[in-house]
This record gives structure tokens, sequence and C-alpha cells, in this order.
């Protein structure tokens, strides 16, 4: 599964055979390890120029403009000038946001009509993991075919532009005031947060600045976690992936709702006014819903990855909509909503994307579509989880020091199988942002499920 190339390693699992140094959302590792260090960051970057000249046929006499904003993390003061060198030395004028949500990256690309945009971020992962995305001009997340284009230049010699042509770095200070003027007007106009007390979870990370502004701004009430970021604090015991935290403290104030986003702010999990989790199933849901009764919705489709619930399907159906499943990632959501023209769609993880205003999962513009379908119609948040009732679902992470072969997991597979039957499902995958196995099993009864995940003990 694993090989060597020039001192790092890489995944080729689930490639075809195709030398990809990308996973599932960019290239992500253990900062100062592997792909991850200075050296190998500024020769991607170096890397991405080249692609881009050639495949553009573009020269060192055009002008080519790359943005990049990054996370909280301390090793982004380490990758973000080693970017910026090598995007310089190949030719490229570089504008620093500084830290700004994974959104907002892919919106100022478009809006500074730059020709790629580029976020330091590990997104939900611990402190000491980092990555880099990449964002074409019109603020999507590059294709596969280019991962691997880019990739294979990347192990070759590189080309640097003459001494002539090299790039220059800019700091744009009010980026993240562009991108929350931006993220407001998605908001309806006539409506307003006035009398909602909110708790905002930003996990430690991108939008620590920017959400509780946002929601301040419309009239909410605000108390803040997760938004005293250190460089080591990112997703620890906050955050979309840990709402423990967040669901005690909006018990103990009262709230009405709990925001919980991940550290580039392109997740979404809520928090109702009893402390119950909900997903991004739900939150999918709830804004189709809205969406087809305002006459909003594109079309009759909402796309979802295998990973969400029967019950969420059932629930669409229900209501003349039919759910369309994509692989797992926010980059396969989108390219099947492109394909099939919904405007809607996302992950059970909470990676929600309204196409109509991002490009990419936005957690603070989802939260708003949510927050606007309560107040319009005068609901609690714990009347979103009404919408249907979810099949029971577990997943289960086995870690890559784990002894299983991939034969034994497909004999494991096909006896869950006959266990969770016709109206249950099990998927197993590797990962492309972890090195885990994830195993998702769904069925119609908890007892099946108890049953199912005994093989994996």
């Amino acid at each position: 599964m694993y090989g060597k190339l020039q001192g790092y390693e890489y995944d080729m699992w689930a490639r075809m055979g195709d030398f990809t140094i990308f996973g599932t959302d960019g290239v992500r590792g253990r900062a100062n390890d592997g792909m991850i260090t200075p050296l190998n960051v500024t020769k991607l970057a170096v890397s991405v120029v080249n692609y881009y000249f050639a495949t553009d046929h573009k020269s060192v006499n055009d002008k080519f403009t790359v943005v990049i904003g990054k996370d909280t993390r301390l090793s982004g003061y380490m990758l973000e000038p080693a970017l910026t060198a090598g995007f310089i030395a190949a030719g490229a004028d570089v504008v620093l946001l500084g830290p700004i949500p994974t959104p907002g990256v892919a919106f100022m690309t478009k809006s500074l009509r730059a020709d790629l945009g580029v976020v330091i971020s590990a997104s939900h992962n611990p402190y000491y993991d980092n990555g880099i995305k990449f964002f074409s001009s019109e603020g999507f997340k590059i294709s596969t075919a280019a991962e691997i284009a880019i990739s294979e230049i990347f192990a070759k010699d590189q080309r640097l532009a003459p001494p002539d042509h090299t790039g220059k770095a800019m700091r744009l200070d009010d980026a993240a005031g562009r991108y929350v003027e931006f993220i407001k007007s998605s908001f309806p106009r006539h409506l307003n947060l006035t009398g909602l007390k909110m708790v905002v979870d930003s996990a430690n990370g991108a939008a620590y600045k920017i959400a509780p502004q946002v929601f301040w701004e419309l009239g909410a009430e605000i108390v803040r976690v997760g938004c005293e970021p250190n460089g080591l604090n990112i997703n620890k015991d906050c955050g979309a992936t840990d709402t423990k935290k967040l669901q005690k403290v909006v018990l103990d104030n009262e709230a009405d709702i709990g925001i919980a986003l991940d550290g580039d702010a392109d997740r979404l999990i809520v928090i109702d006014e009893i402390g119950d989790v909900i997903d991004g199933d739900f939150l999918i849901s709830a804004i189709a819903m809205n969406w087809q009764n305002e006459g909003r919705l594109s079309g009759k489709n909402v796309v979802a990855t295998t990973m969400s619930n029967i019950g969420m399907e059932k629930y669409l159906n229900s209501i003349g909509l039919m759910l369309l499943r994509s692989d797992v990632g926010d980059k396969n959501v989108i390219q099947k909503m492109i394909e099939i023209g919904a405007n809607i769609g996302g992950e059970k993880s909470g990676h929600i994307i309204p196409i109509d205003y991002s490009t990419t999962g936005d957690g603070i513009i989802s939260s708003l579509q949510i927050l606007s379908f309560l107040k319009k119609n005068a609901l609690k948040t714990s009347e979103l989880k009404k919408l249907y009732e979810p099949y029971p679902q577990v997943t289960i992470n086995i870690p890559d020091t784990t002894d299983m072969t991939h034969l034994e997991f497909k004999t494991v597979e096909e006896e869950v199988k006959k266990i969770v039957g016709d109206t249950g499902r099990v998927i197993i995958r590797r990962s492309g942002t972890e090195p885990i196995t994830r195993i998702m099993i769904e069925a119609e009864t908890k007892s099946l499920i108890d049953r199912a995940i005994k093989f994996f003990m």
C-alpha cells in the first residue's frame, strides 16, 4: 500500500495505479514530516505553477496570482512562507489572507480574480497534522486529473523563473471583513437574529473571529467556545468532531442553539436547545425542504454520500425529492451536484454545500440557512430532528496498524451484510485524510448493529 519516493511516503490506495501525492482533500500529513515539510511544500508550489503555466499556455511574462489562507495551527507559520517562496520562485505573485476559513479562500480567489487559491489546513485533524488544498480560479477544488499531473511534475525536475521574472507577495489586511460581508449577504435582509442566544464553537480554528462576529452583527447574543487558538488546541475537545463541551455550554446557558465548526470551518454540526446533536443529514434535509417550499431548490435532486442515512433518503422521497449519492468527499459531492444541476448537497459529517452561495463546504453560510428557516417559521432547533427517524448507524475507525488484511476485511464485510439484510448497509473504506479504515454499519434495529459490530471488536 505504501512506497517511498525522494524521502517521503505516498499513498497509492484506490488510485488505480496513478501516482499522486494527494489524498481525498489535498496533500495532508504530519507537520514537519513526509510531504508536509518546508522543502517539500516549496517544491509543491513550484510544481503547481509549472503545471498551470503548461496547461494554460502561460509564460513567465504572464501574470499569475495565488491567494493563500490558513487556519490557526502552529505549523502554518512554517508552511506559509515556504509555499510563498515556491510560488514566487516559479514566477507567481502571492496574496496572503492570514487566518480565514477554507470557503473564505474559495470566495477571495474568485473575488480577486486570482488564478489559484491555496488553503493551509488539515481541517478536522489534530494540530500536529497540516495540509495544502488548492482551488481553481472559479473557486472549486482542483480536479483529480490536475492532482495527478502536479504529482508527476513534483516527481521530476521543476522549472524556476529567471531572476527578472520572479513574483512578489503582499498581505491583504481586510480579507476577513470582506468575507464577513459576503456571508451576511446570504441571510434574508428582512430577518435578523435578535432574541436568539447562540453558543458558537469555532474549534479554535480559522473562524475563531469571523463566526462570532457574523452572528453578533446579525443580532444574536453570543457565547463563545473554542475561540481562543494558541496554535496547539485546534479541534482539541471542541468543534464539529467533539461536541461534548458545546452541548454542556448550551444547556448551562439555556441557549437556543449551538453551532459547531471544524478547524477550517467547512463543516457544520448543530446542537439543539436540549443538548442533542443534529448532524449534516438533518441539516441538508431541512435546507432542501425549505428551499423547495420557497421555490429556490434547483430541480428535485439532493446530493449526499454513501455514508448518509437511509432515513434521510426516505424522508426526501416522501416530500417528492430524490437523494443521489456520491463517493465520500465534498469534492465528489460538488462534482455530482454540477452534473445533475442540484444546488444543495453535502455529507453527514457536516460538509454542506449551498452552491448558490459557496463553491465548497461552508459551515457559517449553511448555519445561516438553518437559522433563517427556524426564525421564519418560529421553530425551536430541536424540531429539526423531527423531520425523520434515522436508521441506527455506527462508524468504527480501525487504525492502519491493525493486522487485518484486505481479504479479511472483504470476508468480514460479507458476514456483516448477511446480518443487516437487504434493508441495511455496510461500507468499508479507507480514509483519505487519516491513516485509518472507516467501517459504517446501518440497520433497521440497534440489535442488528450490535450483532454486526462484534466482527470488528
